[in-house]
């Protein structure tokens, strides 16, 4: 499906491997967050690059690049799966070891939403195709060709930018959750919102 020059296609529908192209648009799009761990954004891609589960994944092309990602999740595959070699693999022994500790209780654990729920999450843009309306299309292209009757995500109650977007395709905020270790996370509440047909 294509919207102002933005082609969004399956993670599997892609002929040539882009697990690097996919990590390098998560990390520009977490890098606040996951520079915590490493400051070095190859690092960071080589570390992620195997945790993404292709048949939940939507990627949005501009000019025939990866510009941006947007996981649709369910109660039997989540986005990512974090894997604790990998990440001391690329990060190290202590930063592997903590960003498995941190990570894997986030995206390891399965969903328990009802079978026409789909959960939004990863969805990040890279920073040359921010403002260029790659998260609207792929919102979109997922509201509009999913059979979910219902769509839910969550965002960090200090990313506005995030909340108005969410805000401007629809969703409206049901629910938020105190973080715990917010020092650490550098949020206070997650704010969950939900979008149905």
């Amino acid at each position: 499906m294509a919207n102002n020059n933005v082609l969004v296609r399956r993670m599997t529908d892609y002929d040539r491997d882009v697990g690097y192209e996919v990590a390098n648009v998560f990390v520009d799009g977490y890098y606040k967050d996951l520079s915590f761990f490493s400051k070095d954004r190859e690092k960071l891609g080589n570390a992620f690059k195997g945790t993404f589960c292709p048949d939940v994944f939507y990627l949005a092309e501009m000019d025939g690049k990866i510009a941006g990602m947007l996981a649709c999740s369910n109660n039997r595959q989540r986005a990512m799966h974090i894997d604790k070699t990998m990440m001391k693999r690329h990060l190290g022994f202590v930063m592997g070891n903590l960003a498995y500790y941190l990570l894997k209780k986030e995206f390891n654990t399965p969903l328990t939403y009802p079978d026409n729920t789909g959960y939004i999450e990863c969805v990040a843009t890279s920073e040359a195709a921010r403002g260029k309306g790659v998260c609207t299309a792929l919102f979109q292209h997922v509201m509009q060709e999913l059979p979910y009757r219902e769509f839910i995500l969550d965002v960090a109650d200090t990313n506005q930018n995030a909340y108005r977007l969410y805000k401007k395709l629809g969703f409206s905020e049901f629910m938020r959750k105190q973080e715990k270790h917010p020092k650490l996370k550098g949020f206070n509440e997650r704010v969950y919102m939900k979008w149905t047909k």
